[in-house]
């Protein structure tokens, strides 16, 4: 059990920068996010302008310097999250922390590795955090339905999708031997391949039977692809249905851990048990 002494502990300084850069209850907290959230919009931005080659060599040293502001910014707001913490080794494996951190590395290491800077549109993943900035917790409630839904649904999928690999696997030998080389199925492997393409109704047409056999085998894997596309979908909403009842949780951090989407009448933290 969590020492509840350690919620108390933090207090002063710590206390009033966790709740500005953890919390949106307050005006401060609210313009921190707000403010967060812009430099996320423009640092991503400033990534995808400077993949356009016209746009690059005309402005590339300006691009290229706001690149390294927006890095700066985002590592001290970074070490900050680590300051305010309880436990800062807990936040930097987070799911957060995790994306808090590629964010900023990518400039870092396009020192050593040219082209790495590209790899800064990680960033957008941060604008995950509207959730809780705009309290939409109807939302972070949402996204526990959905993940609950998908956990729950793992195993039937998983047959689901054995069974569609070998599925796929007897129409790409059959279609193999069926059509042959002459008709670009040079083996096995490639028909799989087609098999898969046919059934999700993709359909680059790279590869095509040219048989009356392969044809009418094409065509049953074709109507089969409508069925193969429900299957999951229905499987997913059953389960939604079934978790939809647990949605509602509060955007309360907790001060120990910075985990969110407790119970709103949650009185301690169901990740370690501090008092919330």
């Amino acid at each position: 059990m969590v020492d509840t002494r350690k919620t108390r502990a933090l207090t002063g300084f710590r206390f009033r920068l966790h709740e500005i850069i953890f919390e949106a209850d307050t005006r401060a907290g609210r313009t921190f996010d707000v403010t967060l959230l812009l430099l996320i919009f423009l640092s991503v931005g400033t990534v995808m302008l400077e993949s356009v080659a016209p746009i690059r060599d005309a402005y590339g040293p300006l691009l290229r310097a706001l690149e390294w502001a927006f890095t700066i910014l985002f590592t001290i707001e970074y070490l900050l999250r680590l300051y305010c913490v309880h436990s800062p080794g807990h936040y930097a494996r987070s799911f957060f922390g995790i994306v808090d951190l590629l964010a900023i590395l990518p400039t870092y290491l396009s020192l050593f590795v040219s082209g790495t800077q590209s790899l800064q549109i990680i960033r957008a993943l941060r604008l995950l955090r509207v959730f809780r900035v705009l309290k939409l917790a109807q939302y972070v409630g949402g996204a526990r339905v959905l993940r609950s839904a998908i956990q729950a649904s793992r195993y039937k999928i998983t047959i689901f999708l054995i069974t569609v690999l070998n599925v796929a696997g007897i129409a790409g030998a059959l279609m193999y031997l069926i059509e042959g080389e002459e008709n670009g199925f040079a083996n096995i492997p490639v028909g799989v391949y087609w098999a898969i393409v046919t059934m999700t109704t993709v359909g680059y047409g790279d590869i095509a039977p040219m048989t009356p056999l392969g044809q009418a085998l094409a065509s049953i894997l074709m109507i089969m692809g409508y069925g193969i596309i429900a299957v999951p979908t229905g499987i997913v909403s059953a389960e939604i249905a079934r978790a939809d009842a647990k949605a509602k949780v509060s955007t309360q951090a907790c001060l120990v851990c910075s985990h969110e989407g407790h119970d709103p009448d949650a009185v301690h933290c169901k990740y370690c048990g501090a008092r919330l």
